[in-house]
């Protein structure tokens, strides 16, 4: 998995994050591994890589490489989306006050971005739709970071102690080994349900993985 740092330095990033975030996207190539153990550190550094991988491919003009990244930033975020469901959504109604209100709002936007997804992984790079198609993800994706970021996850962790921030860290990383790379809308989205379709839909996509294209290390 790539990782960043505050320090990292790289290529000019794309003009679009300068617009969306207002400030520069981090890079990951020669970065140091940090070592997030709280939950909103972490969730942060999985953002800056969804980041840099769409990034990557905005920026190339090369669609073997642009079928890479598109590859990597589909099962990265697949994958997180899933995790967070499973894992911080719960624990944000359980802990915080208008949490359950603020899980419902963002497993809305969750399943908008599903359904962008969806018809993302389902175009090749030579597609005239690819660019603007990831570029409409992206407003979408930005915005719910932000909210994320500046809101949902700084309350939790005001709500919890650093054992138990620690310990859905945790989760949320053993999560991801069984829940689906690929993005499927019509999944349910709360488990526990979710949870049922996810293991029996992974396996799939785990083979499926095996045969598609990825970047070359770094």
């Amino acid at each position: 998995m790539t990782t960043t740092s505050d320090t990292a330095t790289g290529p000019i990033p794309h003009p679009y994050f300068h617009k969306k975030m207002r400030r520069p996207l981090h890079t990951y190539e020669n970065a140091a591994t940090p070592a997030h153990t709280r939950l909103l550190p972490a969730v942060k550094n999985e953002h800056r890589e969804l980041e840099y991988h769409t990034n990557k491919i905005l920026r190339s003009s090369d669609p073997d490489q642009q079928t890479r990244y598109q590859n990597l930033f589909i099962w990265e975020l697949a994958r997180h989306i899933i995790s967070e469901e499973l894992v911080i959504y719960p624990a944000l109604a359980k802990h915080v006050d208008d949490g359950q209100a603020r899980a419902d709002k963002r497993r809305i936007e969750h399943q908008t971005i599903k359904e962008q997804l969806n018809a993302f992984q389902g175009l090749w790079a030579t597609d005239p739709r690819f660019a603007p198609t990831l570029e409409a993800l992206l407003d979408d994706l930005v915005y719910h970071f932000q909210q994320e970021e500046g809101s949902d996850l700084p309350v939790l962790e005001d709500g919890i102690s650093q054992t138990d921030s620690e310990a859905l860290t945790r989760s949320l990383d053993r999560t991801k080994i069984f829940v689906p790379s690929r993005s499927h809308p019509l999944a349910p989205s709360k488990p526990p349900f979710e949870t049922a379709v996810a293991l029996l839909t992974a396996p799939v996509d785990m083979v499926a993985d095996i045969f598609r294209k990825w970047p070359h290390p770094e």
